[in-house]
C-alpha cells in the first residue's frame, strides 16, 4: 500500500511573540500521523492566508519566505524519495529523523527480544512460571540459528522481517531443527508475541504475520486406567523416595493439580467448603485461575502421612515434593515396577484426573472444567474425546431405551 504524505504551511497563533510575530510550522501527515516542524520564520498574522498556506501578496518579504517554504516543501519530497530509494518504511519517525539529520539507528531483533526475555525473568514467581522464561530463551537461540542459516548473520533490522522470513523460519524448525508441528507452531508463537512488542511501539508498519496461517494439531493425551492406578496404590516399595514419588503423583491424579501448583500447596490453601468438608483452595501458576478441589479419601490420607515430615514443617509445604525432573525419572521407574507400558510422567496425573476418576464416573464436565482451573470450557472437552469407555456407557443407555420401547411396540401389536 502507498505510504500517503500530505505536507501543510500554517501560522501559530498560540506562539506569538513579543513583537506580536507568529511563528510558521509545516505540518506533515503520513497515513493519519502528524508531524509539526518550524521553518524558522515569522509573518504578521494579517499578511498570512490560510487558504493558500503562505504569505499575501509580492513583497520582497513576502517572495523571501514563500520561497523559503517552497524550499522546505522539496527538502520534504526528497527526503521521502530517499527513504523510499533506501527500501525504509516511511513514517513520521523515520521522515523527521531524515529532516532533522539525525541518523535513525536500525532497531534489531535480538536486543528487543532480549529485553522482552529479561523482563520475564524478573517476574519468575510473580507473573511467569520458570518454564514460559525457559521456552522464550530456546525460542530466542532458535531464532539466532536461523538467521545464521538463511542469511549468514546472528541480528537483522526488525523493518526486513517480511512474511517469507516467517515461512522460512517455520521450514527451518521443521526441517533442520527437526521439530514435530505443534512445537513449531509454539516456536513461531513465541516469535510473533516480539512482533506485536514491535507493531505496538510503532516500530513496524506492517504486520509480517498479516497472511500466516498455522494450525495446532490436537495429541491424544495419555492417562492411566482404574486397574494402572490400582496397581501404582497397592504396589510395596522398597525405597522411600519411590514410595513418596508415588504418593505425591497420586495425590495429583485425584486432584488433578499440575506439578508447580502441588509444589505451591500449603496448609493454608485447605478449607471448609460449601458442603462443610476440606476442600483445596488454589489458583493455577499457568493461568492464574481458580481451582477449588473437594478432597477425595486417598487425598487426605496422604496429606495426613505427610503432616508432620520435616521438610514440610522447616519449609511449610504441604507435601515434600522433588523437582519435576527427579520426579519424571522417578515415576519411569514406577511405571517399569507396575508393568505400566506407558511413558510415566508426571503431568499424565492431572489427564487421568480429569478421564479416569472424574469424567469416566459421571461427573459433569462443567464440574470438571472448574476444578482443572479451565478458562474455556473447550480445554476441558479435549479429555471427553478420548472416554471411549464413557461414550459406550452413555450409547448402552440408549440402546437399552430404545430395546425396552420395542419390546412394547411388539407387546402392543401382539
Amino acid at each position: 500500500m502507498k505510504t500517503k504524505v500530505s505536507i501543510l504551511f500554517y501560522a501559530k497563533r498560540a506562539k506569538t511573540n513579543a513583537n506580536g510575530l507568529v511563528p510558521i510550522y509545516t505540518r506533515i501527515t503520513i497515513d493519519g500521523k502528524r508531524i509539526e516542524l518550524s521553518t524558522n520564520r515569522f509573518v504578521e498574522i494579517s499578511k498570512w492566508s490560510t487558504e493558500a498556506s503562505k504569505m499575501k501578496g509580492t513583497s520582497e518579504e513576502a517572495r523571501s519566505i514563500n520561497n523559503h517554504l517552497d524550499l522546505l516543501k522539496n527538502q520534504i519530497r526528497d527526503a521521502q524519495m530517499e527513504l523510499i530509494h533506501r527500501k525504509v518504511s516511511i513514517t513520521t519517525e523515520s521522515l523527521k529523523s531524515k529532516l532533522l539529520g539525525i541518523d535513525e539507528r536500525a532497531r534489531m531483533l535480538v536486543p528487543i527480544f532480549q529485553d522482552h526475555n529479561n523482563k520475564i525473568k524478573e517476574l519468575v514467581g510473580k507473573e511467569y512460571a520458570p518454564g514460559t522464561l525457559e521456552r522464550y530463551t530456546t525460542s530466542l537461540k532458535h531464532t539466532i540459528e536461523f538467521m545464521q542459516w538463511k542469511y549468514n548473520v546472528s541480528d537483522i533490522d526488525i523493518t526486513k522481517i517480511d512474511h517469507a522470513f516467517i515461512t522460512d523460519y517455520e521450514f527451518w524448525l521443521r526441517s533442520v531443527r527437526n521439530c514435530a508441528n505443534n512445537t513449531a507452531v509454539k516456536y513461531i508463537k513465541n516469535f510473533s508475541k516480539i512482533i506485536k512488542i514491535c507493531l505496538a511501539n510503532d516500530w513496524l508498519d506492517k504486520n509480517p504475520f498479516a497472511n500466516y496461517k498455522s494450525k495446532v494439531k490436537e495429541v491424544e493425551r495419555v492417562y492411566l486406567t482404574e486397574a494402572e492406578i490400582q496397581s501404582i496404590i497397592e504396589k510395596d516399595f522398597k525405597t522411600e523416595r519411590l514410595s513418596l514419588v508415588r504418593d505425591i503423583f497420586l495425590f495429583s491424579c485425584f486432584t488433578g493439580l499440575a506439578y508447580i501448583d502441588v509444589k505451591n500447596l500449603t496448609k493454608s490453601h485447605i478449607s471448609y467448603g460449601i458442603d462443610g468438608e476440606k476442600w483445596i483452595f488454589t489458583h493455577r501458576q499457568k493461568t492464574e485461575s481458580a481451582s477449588k478441589i473437594p478432597i477425595l479419601p486417598v487425598t487426605q490420607m496422604i496429606i495426613d502421612k505427610y503432616e508432620n515430615y520435616p521438610q514440610c514443617i522447616n519449609e511449610d509445604k504441604l507435601l515434600p515434593i522433588l523437582s519435576n525432573q527427579k520426579m519424571n525419572a522417578y515415576l519411569k521407574e514406577i511405571a517399569g515396577v507396575c508393568e505400566i507400558e506407558k511413558e510415566l510422567t508426571f503431568h499424565i496425573a492431572r489427564h487421568t484426573f480429569a478421564t479416569t476418576v472424574t469424567l469416566t464416573n459421571g461427573v459433569p464436565i462443567e464440574s470438571v472444567s472448574k476444578m482443572l482451573g479451565h478458562k474455556n470450557l473447550r480445554t476441558t472437552q479435549h479429555y471427553a474425546k478420548v472416554l471411549d469407555r464413557k461414550v459406550s456407557e452413555d450409547m448402552q443407555i440408549l440402546k437399552d431405551k430404545f430395546t425396552m420401547n420395542s419390546k412394547n411396540q411388539k407387546t402392543q401389536v401382539s
